[in-house]
């Protein structure tokens, strides 16, 4: 799996040699990557070149660069329509400690849910939200419950096995954090009681929770972009 954050339920450590040889090579990269984008390359080209630039960047703790840089893409991938550019580009910019950071998350949540991107990337934006709420808070709850949702909704085969085990550790370590929840008994009672096994109650909060994340207004129409959604 390339997107999902494994390390938080598992709890990796890197050693301090890997890290040096590891920062060398980002540095190699990202000077690549900004003799391409100096270069001019088309709109498609510069987007992906920015948004590798603004991972890399955002890996040699450059926040503010990583910002520059997300936000960049984020606004190119809006009009082609590159839903998944712009899920990650929300992704960077909610790791930073930029003012806008949770505003940037709270998007790309919506354009994860709302849009049929890889539901991997979807489960992985959703458990940044998990990871950014306090653990006693109901929107990590709720946000686990959603990409359980995705999952169930939109991955197929091998990949389905994979998240639908994945959200599952999750919900498991939100309800263990929210309400000391420690038995499946108790696991299916406060899933019951919290009401997480209503996949339009769960959505419905969701939203809710990522109104309050933008309280002075969104970066694009949400109106227009559900009335582009294909009809099913």
């Amino acid at each position: 799996m390339k997107y999902l954050n494994k390390d938080e339920l598992r709890g990796d450590a890197e050693c301090s040699q890997d890290a040096v040889k590891s920062s060398e090579l980002l540095l190699r990269r990202l000077g690549e990557l900004e003799a391409e984008l100096t270069a001019g390359p088309d709109a498609t080209a510069r987007g992906k070149a920015l948004l590798d630039a603004a991972y890399i960047l955002l890996d040699l703790e450059r926040l503010d660069e990583a910002y520059a840089r997300a936000r960049e893409a984020f606004e190119l991938a809006i009009p082609r329509e590159d839903w998944e550019q712009a899920v990650q580009s929300c992704d960077v910019m909610s790791q930073t400690d930029a003012t806008d950071a949770a505003k940037a998350l709270a998007h790309g949540v919506w354009l994860g849910v709302t849009y049929p991107i890889d539901p991997e990337l979807s489960v992985a934006i959703l458990q940044r939200l998990v990871e950014e709420t306090p653990p006693k808070a109901d929107g990590a709850a709720i946000a686990a419950a959603a990409a359980r949702y995705v999952v169930d909704l939109r991955a197929e085969g091998k990949q389905r096995d994979d998240l639908v085990f994945f959200t599952g550790q999750l919900l498991g370590n939100v309800a263990r954090q929210h309400s000391g929840v420690d038995s499946q008994e108790l696991f299916d009672f406060w899933t019951e009681r919290m009401q997480l096994n209503d996949p339009a109650l769960v959505l419905s909060r969701l939203a809710k929770i990522l109104d309050v994340l933008v309280p002075d207004g969104w970066w694009f129409d949400r109106d227009a972009l559900r009335a582009r959604l294909p009809v099913e």
